[in-house]
């Protein structure tokens, strides 16, 4: 058992990259809280707090340079390569290998692989709300706050604008999603406006005492 901080810490997680998965988790806290059936809360939490972890494998870490900041660059590009030798370069193998070492196996690595954009189609027709949940809690998150979705889907084509645009596949992918939040919601006591960075910080401050298991 370990504090989540203290993983984050061992782990060598960017700051930036530790605020994504403290909202994420945050806005799945806040869904789970104001749903009207049963959810795995914990292993929806666990889930949403490891699911990145191995995402500096992928950074281009001149991209946000402000997000490099306070040790620099070149303490990041260090600690890069130190993860691409030991996980190898695709940050969703890397993110699996990372929940395995916590023995993390199961229903949680079931659900930090249901975290994926492209995943939406399969995940859309899934009756497993947990999956639906942590996936849209990521979608809700960009690099820096917390957004509506059509917020995020302008964000994301503007910074993968080199893949083509947007194409009839993309389209699927978006629409699937917003299926996702309207089969959410229907079963909540909030609104998909009432998640924002206001409603969601004492929850973040809370988890940062968040113990994995």
């Amino acid at each position: 058992m370990k504090k989540i901080t203290e993983i984050y810490k061992e782990y060598k997680i960017m700051p930036s990259l530790q605020e994504h998965m403290f909202r994420v988790a945050a806005v799945a806290s806040l869904i789970c809280d104001n749903f009207t059936e049963p959810l795995p809360k914990k292993e929806i939490i666990t889930a949403c707090l490891l699911h990145d972890m191995g995402n500096i494998v992928k950074f281009k870490l001149d991209y946000f340079p402000e997000l490099n900041e306070p040790e620099g660059m070149k303490y990041w590009q260090k600690v890069q390569d130190e993860y691409i030798k030991k996980y190898g370069n695709n940050d969703h193998d890397a993110n699996n290998k990372i929940a395995l070492e916590f023995g993390m196996g199961g229903r949680i690595l079931e659900l930090i692989n249901s975290i994926s954009f492209f995943g939406a189609p399969s995940n859309v027709l899934d009756k497993d709300f947990a999956k639906k949940i942590v996936a849209y809690a990521d979608e809700r998150v960009s690099p820096f706050d917390i957004v509506s979705l059509e917020e995020r889907f302008i964000d994301l084509s503007k910074r993968y604008a080199h893949h083509s645009g947007m194409t009839s596949e993309r389209k699927r992918f978006e629409n699937a999603l917003r299926d996702i939040e309207k089969q959410i919601f229907a079963k909540c006591k909030i609104k998909p406006e009432d998640i924002t960075n206001e409603s969601v910080a004492p929850i973040v401050v809370g988890l940062r005492n968040f113990i994995v298991k």
